[in-house]
Parts: structure tokens; sequence; C-alpha cells
């Protein structure tokens, strides 16, 4: 039991060494620099075009103060706080059962979103907005920007969609 604790556990903290050493060489290479805290407008005060990589691929600094897609914008000074303590709660959850009532093929998912929920959360703590860097987008067209911990959180979330949905037709397949 140890060694499978072990082995997510170093997963979960790779996923958020590589996102905070990825948005740690953007801050450098910004602001020449690497701020531990501090309020995220006064470090870089606005969206920061770094390089375009392709036709449809970019590599930009922006700040991400809101959940997902700009939700609860309308909470105001109280929505950091807020969804610190939220995001803690739903990371203590989620990392609970990961180690004490996840099945074999829920370990794997649970972990990358564990990982990249604590990537993001470490950035609200420490500048009280997320660093948001790859911007993809299709001529004028632009999906919102992401980082590392986000691709963990949604490719985990995929993985345990997935994994629900073959694991609930195998169980299906032996009623009948």
């Amino acid at each position: 039991m140890k060694n499978k604790i072990l082995k997510y556990l170093f997963i979960i903290i790779g996923i958020v060494l590589l996102d905070q050493i990825s948005k740690g060489v953007l801050l450098y290479l910004i602001t020449g620099g690497l701020p531990v805290v501090g309020s995220a407008w006064e470090i870089v005060p606005f969206p920061y075009l770094m390089t375009q990589v392709c036709n449809f691929f970019n590599i930009v600094f922006t700040w991400n103060p809101g959940a997902s897609f700009s939700m609860l914008r309308a909470v105001g000074e109280a929505a950091p706080i807020i969804i610190i303590v939220v995001t803690g709660f739903i990371i203590g959850f989620i990392g609970y059962y990961l180690f004490k009532k996840a099945r074999y093929y829920e370990r794997l998912p649970l972990a990358l979103i564990v990982g990249g929920a604590l990537g993001n959360l470490i950035d609200r703590i420490r500048f009280g907005a997320v660093i948001d860097f790859l911007d993809f987008h299709i001529g004028g067209w632009h999906w919102p920007a992401f980082n590392v911990a986000d691709i963990c959180i949604v490719v985990g979330v995929g993985l345990f969609v997935l994994n629900w949905y073959i694991a609930r037709r195998r169980c299906l397949e032996n009623v009948k």
C-alpha cells in the first residue's frame, strides 16, 4: 500500500514542479527575477505577448484572477479567498478519496487532478491569480490561455470519466 501511495505522491509532486517551473521560467524571462510572492498586477501589470510559435499558437503571459472562464467575478474582492478555501477543500476531498477509497483505475486521473489543482492553488496563494501562458487560436478567435496545471486537470477529468464509463459498461455486461 505504501508503494502505491508513494507512486501517486510522486506523480502529484512532479506535476506541481513542472507547472511551477514552467511559470517560473516565464516570470523570470519577463521580470528578470523570480518573485516569491506579491500582487499579480504589480509584478506584470498587463497581458504580455512573448512569442508567436506558429500561426495557431502563441506563448503569452496573462493573469487569471477568477475561476475557470472568469466565474465568480461578481463576488468582488472576496473571490480570491473564496476560491482558495474552496479549492483547498476540493483538493483535500479528492486527495482523501485517492489515497483511501479509489479503485486502481481512478488513481492516476485523480493524481493528475490533485497535482494540477495544487499547482494553480500555489499561484493563487502567492500572487492572488493564476499564471496562464499557452494561447491557441484560429485567426482572431483565441481559446482562453491556460497552463500545465490546467492540462493535467482536464486530462485527469477526461480519464476519470472515460474510466468510469468503461467500468460501468463492464458492470452492465456482467449483469446480462
